[in-house]
């Protein structure tokens, strides 16, 4: 299936496409494909929100926009490695049966998955800026993120092969 045929889905059963993704078998190069392309999305989703900040306060938007290309590109892949790893330790220790390969999966499969709704927060925090709406949308990003990222786990670890 196309990746936003694989997103669509995800909001209907998100355990089917993650053991969807589980079953091509351990390809790093997927996984990496998958935590890029999410990455870039959560860079796009602050473009119009830096373009507001710029603007309101008089800063250079090439600066701003620079320093988050940097650290959704460069930094946030390390950081999301770590954190699946660690959450393929916990995983571990509470039970579960399965590989680190699940858990990196798992976590950059719900970035991909829920990065529509960053991009609504990004819109909202640009043309709103902060307000109610900006703290719904993204109190919306989170619910379904963690939606999606704790079926995937569930697959990976907890769920018959």
């Amino acid at each position: 299936m196309s990746v936003i045929t694989d997103i669509a889905a995800t909001y209907r059963r998100p355990r089917r496409v993650v053991a969807r993704l589980l079953s091509y078998g351990k390809r790093e190069d997927s996984a990496l494909a998958i935590l890029m392309g999410s990455c870039i999305f959560a860079f796009i989703s602050q473009m119009p929100n830096l373009a507001r900040k710029a603007h309101l306060d008089g800063q250079e938007l090439n600066m701003l926009l620079g320093g988050a290309l940097f650290g959704w590109i460069f930094i946030a892949p390390l950081m999301l490695y770590t954190v699946s790893w660690l959450t393929h330790l916990v995983a571990r220790l509470i039970g579960g049966e399965g590989d680190s390969f699940g858990a990196r999966i798992s976590l950059f499969w719900a970035m991909l998955s829920a990065s529509p709704l960053i991009l609504l927060n990004g819109l909202t925090a640009g043309f709103i800026g902060p307000s109610p709406a900006l703290n719904l949308v993204g109190i919306l990003w989170l619910v379904f993120f963690l939606w999606f990222w704790i079926s995937g786990l569930f697959v990976a670890y907890w769920s018959k092969k």
